[in-house]
């Protein structure tokens, strides 16, 4: 457990937990404990699927400026491919992971939620990249995740604005999942992540890396990874636990092992 980041783990879903008072402030150390609470979160057998969350005010108000204000040229050529990293750490969890947003979720507290593969927002939250309206672009997979998820045309209205959305046009354009009052917020996400505690595992990273990769390829290359991950399943105790069930007592029945 970091000092900003803590990793909860209960009846199968992790939580990580933003805390760095009084903005969520995403600064190199919160960066780095945010990595290493993902890469934990992945490799524990005892996770099956995660929630993302911040704070009730305040998800994540974005890279830490005064950090960020200092630095020059060479500074940052060594700094974003880290910060990237430390991103995409969280993108590369191999389980279902649902980002529960509350308040505001501005540049990298956006491209955070971005992150996730579901978005739930409370009625209170509030998105945006406003990195333009500092003389930068969004620099940890705003540019690119924002596109893949609603679309270039929508995306060039945001990044170049750099104006924020509430959560019913969030909700409208594709930037979240759903949208419930924010006393709902915890307990809707739970209950997502929740759903999974007792699917098969390897079948979900499976689904979860083809979808993603996918997405980066062509068609062609597309359906080879989805055949390649299909036909490793057949080597997993879980396919034959989960089709000898099916064929035993009917969908939605069997208890996997995840091996």
């Amino acid at each position: 457990m970091g000092e900003f980041v803590r990793l909860e783990v209960a009846d199968g879903v992790a939580t990580i937990r933003l805390d760095r008072p009084k903005v969520n402030a995403i600064d190199a150390q919160t960066q780095t404990e945010l990595a290493e609470c993902a890469r934990e979160a992945d490799a524990r057998a005892d996770v099956r699927a995660v929630v993302l969350t911040g704070g009730d005010r305040v998800f994540a108000a974005g890279v830490d400026i005064k950090e960020m204000a200092e630095m020059s040229y060479v500074d940052m050529v060594g700094r974003a491919g880290v910060m990237q990293g430390c991103f995409g750490a969280v993108a590369a969890i191999g389980k279902p992971v649902v980002a529960a947003v509350a308040g505001y979720a501005l540049g990298g507290g956006c491209e955070l939620a971005l992150c996730a593969d579901v978005r739930i927002a409370a009625d209170t939250a509030v998105f945006g990249q406003p990195e333009v309206l500092l003389g930068v672009i969004p620099g940890a997979g705003g540019t690119q995740r924002l596109a893949r998820l609603v679309g270039p045309s929508k995306t060039k209205d945001l990044v170049f604005t750099g104006r924020f959305v509430k959560a019913d046009e969030a909700l409208a354009i594709g930037l979240v999942d759903q949208v419930v009052p924010a006393d709902q917020l915890q307990e809707t996400a739970r209950a997502w992540a929740g759903r999974f505690t007792g699917a098969a595992p390897l079948a979900l990273r499976a689904a979860k890396e083809c979808i993603d990769r996918g997405l980066e390829v062509d068609l062609e290359t597309g359906l080879a990874i989805e055949r390649q991950q299909f036909a490793s399943l057949f080597a997993t105790e879980d396919r034959s636990i989960g089709m000898g069930s099916f064929i035993e007592n009917g969908p939605g029945k069997a208890q996997f092992r995840g091996r």
